[in-house]
């Protein structure tokens, strides 16, 4: 007796990336000019705590606060842990510390990193103090990263600060990214495998009989598993829609182009897809669509009007 061969299992690198612009208020203004010009600023509150790094409301009474403070470059490590293998775009690029710091003025701690040749060499309550970037810009790199400090004397205590810098930064554009190894289960397998042979399956809940597309492997109203696969489309129906008037860098694509959510013929789960062959202005809830694959393509381009008459509301208004 031969056993069944184990299916291939995908895997499959996924990048999540994105600039993240914000502008900044007077109090993260300041602080973040000031690392620029190699001053710590933190923000007293109502109770008299210095709050580093410094926030415009306090987390206690939530009452706004600006009272600005000038606080040490030393302190003290409050908790660590060791980073055995930094990532891109770390502090360092070799193993190193993370640690939670209270400056010399501060009641609370600022999390960076600590130059220390190792784990050994690491203990909560030693002393640190701060080494500057050599090209700072007004952002938190400006810390380059901790580093052990021997130094005497008594720590320096917080003193009053205007805030006021010439050519404050204004705004920052922090860049947000996660990249992982993606690896779909049995249901999404078949359904990418389905995809390539330009055919759209899903799977059938054996309590409800709703047809889920994608599969996610189980009905997400009965908890049960799913196992029965069901082919559905190719053509389908748009429920709702958008208009994207944005261009995103990665897509050539010109914009205005319209998005939306389609419920394939003979499925109870609308998708998202591009709708083109159409002026964006003309899409509209009921219209009718169909697939359009490139060559070599493993899932469809977009979807174009079939040129069938709209369907009736009451077919598609509980997929909205």
């Amino acid at each position: 007796m031969t056993s069944a061969p184990v299916p291939e299992v995908l895997r499959a690198p996924l990048v999540v990336e994105f600039p993240f612009t914000r502008s900044l208020g007077p109090v993260q203004s300041a602080f973040l000019t000031g690392l620029r010009e190699r001053t710590v600023l933190g923000v007293k509150t109502g109770d008299g705590r210095t709050l580093v790094p410094p926030v415009e409301y306090d987390p206690a009474t939530a009452e706004e606060i600006r009272d600005l403070v000038e606080v040490g470059d030393t302190g003290t490590v409050t908790t660590w842990a060791w980073n055995h293998e930094p990532r891109r775009a770390q502090p360092l690029g070799t193993p190193f510390a993370w640690v939670l710091v209270k400056l010399d003025g501060a009641d609370t701690a600022l999390l960076h990193a600590l130059d220390a040749p190792g784990p050994d060499a690491v203990r909560t309550g030693m002393r640190v103090r701060i080494r500057w970037a050599a090209e700072r810009v007004g952002a938190i790199t400006d810390i380059a990263c901790f580093e052990p400090y021997d130094g005497d004397g008594a720590p320096q205590e917080s003193a009053p600060h205007s805030g006021e810098f010439t050519d404050p930064v204004t705004g920052i554009v922090a860049p947000a990214r996660l990249d992982y190894t993606y690896a779909p289960g049995r249901a999404q397998t078949a359904y990418i495998n389905a995809l390539c042979e330009q055919r759209t399956v899903g799977e059938r809940c054996p309590a409800c009989r709703k047809v889920y597309v994608p599969p996610r492997g189980a009905c997400p109203t009965c908890g049960v598993a799913t196992a029965e696969r069901v082919e559905v489309g190719p053509r389908g129906t748009v429920t709702t829609y958008c208009i994207v008037n944005i261009k995103a860098k990665n897509l050539d694509i010109e914009v205005p182009y319209v998005y939306a959510h389609i419920a394939l013929d003979g499925a109870d789960l609308a998708l998202h897809a591009r709708i083109a062959g159409i002026p964006y202005d003309e899409v509209r809830m009921g219209l009718r669509v169909e697939p359009v694959w490139t060559e070599g393509g493993r899932f469809p381009d977009h979807y174009r009007p079939t040129g069938e008459p709209d369907a009736d509301y009451d077919t598609y208004k509980e997929l909205i």
